[in-house]
Parts: structure tokens; C-alpha cells; sequence
């Protein structure tokens, strides 16, 4: 075996805090397979969309006790250099998946025996409340043991700043070298004067501000809601009945947590088939409306049943339709809206025909939920299903967004309209804007690279056309000088008709083209959208020829 691989291992099992991991690496030095010890130890899990994620296993590539604790040693540093008072805490939460009580456990006992407070949620709760918490307590920072959408093997470890935002650089890089520093790390337990549980009233505030916002006069609403297996069921019922609705049922199957996600081979409202259950049982239950959420519950997928047939809804279809409602007090307000690159450009439409300002930024919500700069982010949404309604809540929120598209859903009812009439409203007035999206999987150990060579290969060879559309221009996202900052990815304009973003995703093995067709105006909304379909189709079909991995 390499010298430097069984010495890196050594070294690694000689810190590990986790007898049954170290037991996992001692085997496999035993057996020699330097193979399975390379990807454990090849490609260490470091800082990236605001913190860590990656499988659950022994090794620095791991998500473990171990690298865990590296991360929270990461991020007292960083705080004792910002020169904050650590005596304001960190709200430190967790969701229901496998390891996710053992990690937060390694967060606080780390964050205890270095002299920071904690603010510990009482229970596995929607991430959302950890944001909120920070806020809403005057905390220092936020830690999230969460995989959010990701597969079952997966796990998790997001940081949030002092302002309730995700981390941003440079201080992901700064968190992660005070990680790579980091030694033996002094350990306390909940004894502590240091350690607090967070209120019951700070949660119940929550509640209560957004059914103030969000709750209806008694609704007869038919809606069925599926958690996923995640930790957002008990709560979102919890608002949905106090925000005046009376007929909502759940998928039993899907209802309480269960990190195994036994009814989806991905617990992503996104995934093609994830919202089967939720249709059969929307159906025999008469419901009108399907809302769901992620397994951390920071996520809104819906579907809308119109004359008996079931539409699922995109990811900016949610949001042109959140957008359309809260519009009108966001310009009262004086108040921002934004959206990340890779989504539509329908919301500047909206946006600028209201007279809001609107800000686009760079893929994730960390760079959204700062697009309004020192004024108030009213709405923020991106494509992948995340949406903020409420500058409560400095992060997407998949609880506050079910309880706004729930209240316009049932304003429309009243009259007479489906969510399906708003959008056609919408797209009648400002012209079909079809946006779908390519998403590639890269398997094995040469599937980073492979992601890399794939959008270097658009970069140095872009095609001159994409189904029946000419690319009129291709642009480097990695270069400067546009109006968000350099990132990794490829832009290809089609004109008028459209554009495609092709980009590595921030938190999965996968290579991501993001597409929108707009359509001349010529004939019926629906004759315009069969067209922009059929081309969509075209397009994607190329590009999956072009970016095999």
C-alpha cells in the first residue's frame, strides 16, 4: 500500500472520536484495499455551498464524528476572529436523518468546551427555524445538521452568519483552513451554564407572525400536504390549521421522519414520480391543492388539479406565483426582489412592471437573501424550489411559502380561478417563459473531474446551435465583469427565444443545464407553449449529447 495513503490513515483513525469508524479504516488496512481508502481520503469534504454535505462514512471524505467536529473547531475560530460576543450564541439544529442526532451532539459538545453558548432546538426541526433563531435571539452564527433534499447515504453541516444568511466568502475559507488546523478539541456536555434550550416562545413567534400574515378567514381549501419523510410535517399541519384551513390530509406513508426515505429513491419534490403518493391520495381525498416539502422542510414543491387532471408545478411557476401575490406590499414597502441566474426572467418583468427593484444574483440562497444590500429583501426565489416570502427568515423557507401560495390558491377559489388561471394571466401578459432543466448525475471517483471537463468542453467548443435555435453568443461565467460575481459555468444565448446555463451543482455529483424558451407571440397561449416545448425537448436532447460524463 502508498506510504502516504497508510500513514494519512493512521494518523486520521489515531483523532477519530468514533470507535465504530475507526474500527471501519483499521479493516481496511488490514485488507489492504487502498482502493476504497483512496476515496475516503483522496478528496476531503470542504466548505462549499455554506458548509458541508457528502456521505455518511469514516474518513476525512465522510461525513462523520470526526470531520464534524473539525468544522465546528473551523467555526469558533472564525467567530473569535470576527471579534463578535460569543456569549450571544449559536442556535444549533438538526433534522431526522441517520447521524443527524449524533452530529448535532459533536456540534454542541465542541461549542460548549470552547466557551460558546448554545441555543439547541428542542427536537429534529425544519431548518428554516435555525435562520429564524439567529434572528430572532441575536445570535452569533447557526449550525444545521442537515442533507436537505440529497440521498438517504447523505449528510450535512450548514453555517449560517450573524445576520441569519448563509456564509458567503471569505468566510467559508477561513472556516474551512481554522478546520484543516484544527487539534484536539475540549468537549462539555449540557451541564453547563452555557447551554440553553431555544424558547418555546421564540418558536411559537414564528407561528404566529406568519399565520398573522399568511392565514385566511376559514377556507374550504381542499389540500393534501406530504413532508416527504422529513421533519416538516408536525409543524406545517400545526400551520396550516391555524392559518383557517380545515380540509387538509396528509400521505400517511410519507408522514412521519424516517432518514431511510422508504417510498423515494430521492427525497426531492423536483424528482420525476416524487409526488405520486401525494396525487393518489389528493385524488381519494377530493383535494384541489398539493403542497410539499423537502425532508428539512426548506424546500415547496405543489401541484393543482384542474377539470380532474393533476399539473405538478416548476420550480418558477411557484415563484412567478408567489411573486404575483406579495408584489403589490413589496412596492408599498419599498422592499427588493431577486432571483439567482439560473432561474427565469419572468420576475424582472413582473418586477419591473410593478416598479420594484430586482436584483439577480448568483445560484443559492446565500447570494439571494443578500441581494437587497442594506435594504429588505421582500421576495427571493430560485428554480430548485426555494422561495423567502417573509424577511423573517433570511434563508428559503418551505413553511412560511406553503402558507403564502396556500392563501393565494384560496383567494382565487373564491372567485372561481385555479393557480393555473394566475398563470396564464401572467404569461398572457409578459409572453410564455418555459424553463426546464438537464440534470446529469456523475457516478465513481472520476465524477468531479468529469463535471469539469465537461463544462470546460462548452467553454472551448460551444455549439452554433442547440435543437432549432442558433447560440448567439457564449459566455464564461467563470470571467469578470458582469453584474454577479465570477462562477463556474457556461452561458448560451439564443437570441430572443432563450438561453441555457450550464453549471456543476453546488451540493450533488451532478452537471445542471438550466434552460428558458421565450417564444415569438404568435397564436394561443398553449399553441405558444407547445412551441417552446417541443424546442426545450430539441434542446436538451443535444445537450445531453454533448455533456455526456
Amino acid at each position: 500500500m502508498n506510504p502516504s495513503l497508510r500513514e494519512r490513515v493512521t494518523s486520521w483513525i489515531d483523532a477519530d472520536p468514533d470507535e465504530d469508524d475507526r474500527a471501519t479504516l483499521r479493516a481496511l488496512l488490514e485488507a489492504g484495499d487502498e482502493e476504497e481508502l483512496e476515496r475516503r481520503f483522496a478528496a476531503p469534504l470542504t466548505f462549499g455551498t455554506a458548509g458541508l454535505r457528502g456521505p455518511e462514512m469514516a474518513g476525512p471524505a465522510g461525513m462523520n464524528r470526526a470531520t464534524v467536529r473539525r468544522a465546528t473547531q473551523g467555526v469558533v475560530a472564525w467567530l473569535r476572529e470576527s471579534g463578535l460576543d460569543l456569549t450571544h450564541g449559536v442556535v444549533v439544529g438538526r433534522d431526522a436523518r441517520h447521524g443527524s442526532e449524533r452530529f448535532n451532539d459533536e456540534v454542541v459538545a465542541v461549542l460548549l468546551g470552547a466557551g460558546v453558548d448554545v441555543y439547541e432546538m428542542p427536537s429534529p426541526l425544519p431548518t428554516p427555524f435555525v435562520p429564524y433563531c439567529v434572528k430572532a435571539l441575536g445570535a452569533v452564527a447557526g449550525i444545521m445538521i442537515t442533507a436537505s433534499h440529497n440521498p438517504p447515504l447523505d449528510n450535512g453541516f450548514k453555517l449560517y452568519a450573524h445576520d441569519g444568511a448563509q456564509i458567503v466568502p471569505p468566510d467559508d475559507e477561513l472556516v474551512e483552513r481554522y478546520s484543516r488546523w484544527a487539534g484536539p478539541a475540549t468537549l462539555a456536555d449540557r451541564a453547563v451554564a452555557g447551554h440553553h434550550v431555544v424558547p418555546a416562545a421564540t418558536l411559537a413567534a414564528y407561528d404566529a407572525h406568519m399565520v398573522a400574515r399568511f392565514g385566511v378567514t376559514t377556507s374550504t381549501l381542499r389540500v393534501t400536504y406530504t413532508p416527504l419523510h422529513g421533519v416538516g410535517g408536525a409543524v406545517m399541519m400545526r400551520l396550516l390549521h391555524a392559518a383557517g384551513y380545515d380540509h387538509v390530509t396528509v400521505v400517511s406513508p410519507q408522514f412521519d421522519p424516517d432518514g431511510s426515505f422508504p417510498t423515494l429513491p430521492f427525497p426531492n419534490p423536483e424528482e420525476p414520480g416524487a409526488l405520486d403518493l401525494a396525487i393518489a391520495a389528493a385524488t381519494a381525498a377530493g383535494s384541489t391543492l398539493i403542497i410539499a416539502n423537502d425532508p428539512d422542510a426548506d424546500r415547496l414543491g405543489a401541484a393543482v388539479r384542474v377539470d380532474g387532471a393533476w399539473v405538478v408545478l416548476g420550480g418558477d411557476q411557484i415563484g412567478w406565483l408567489l411573486a404575483s401575490s406579495l408584489l403589490t406590499g413589496i412596492v408599498e414597502r419599498d422592499e427588493v426582489v431577486a432571483t439567482s441566474i439560473v432561474s427565469s426572467t419572468l420576475l424582472a418583468a413582473m418586477a419591473k412592471d410593478a416598479g420594484a427593484r430586482c436584483a439577480t444574483t448568483l445560484t443559492g440562497f446565500k447570494w439571494i437573501s443578500r441581494a437587497a444590500g442594506e435594504g429588505v429583501l421582500g421576495f427571493g426565489y430560485e428554480e430548485a424550489l426555494g422561495y423567502a416570502v417573509d424577511p423573517l427568515v433570511a434563508d428559503k423557507d418551505g413553511l412560511s411559502s406553503a402558507l403564502a401560495l396556500c392563501a393565494l390558491a384560496d383567494q382565487l377559489s373564491r372567485h372561481g380561478h385555479s393557480l393555473l388561471d394566475r398563470l396564464d394571466e401572467l404569461e398572457g401578459r409578459f409572453g410564455v417563459h418555459a424553463t426546464s432543466h438537464l440534470s446529469i448525475r456523475a457516478e465513481g471517483r472520476d465524477g468531479l473531474a468529469s463535471i469539469r471537463r465537461a463544462v470546460e468542453y462548452l467553454r472551448t467548443s460551444a455549439p452554433t446551435t442547440l435543437g432549432t435555435l442558433r447560440v448567439t453568443a457564449t459566455v464564461d461565467l467563470n470571467t469578470a465583469g458582469r453584474d454577479v460575481p465570477p462562477t463556474d459555468g457556461v452561458l448560451l444565448e439564443l437570441g430572443d427565444l432563450g438561453r441555457v446555463i450550464v453549471r456543476p451543482s453546488g451540493t450533488e455529483a451532478k452537471l445542471k443545464a438550466y434552460l428558458e424558451v421565450t417564444p415569438p407571440r404568435d397564436g394561443s397561449l398553449n399553441e405558444q407553449r407547445v412551441v417552446a416545448q417541443r424546442v426545450g425537448q430539441a434542446i436538451r436532447d443535444d445537450l445531453a449529447g454533448l455533456l455526456r460524463l
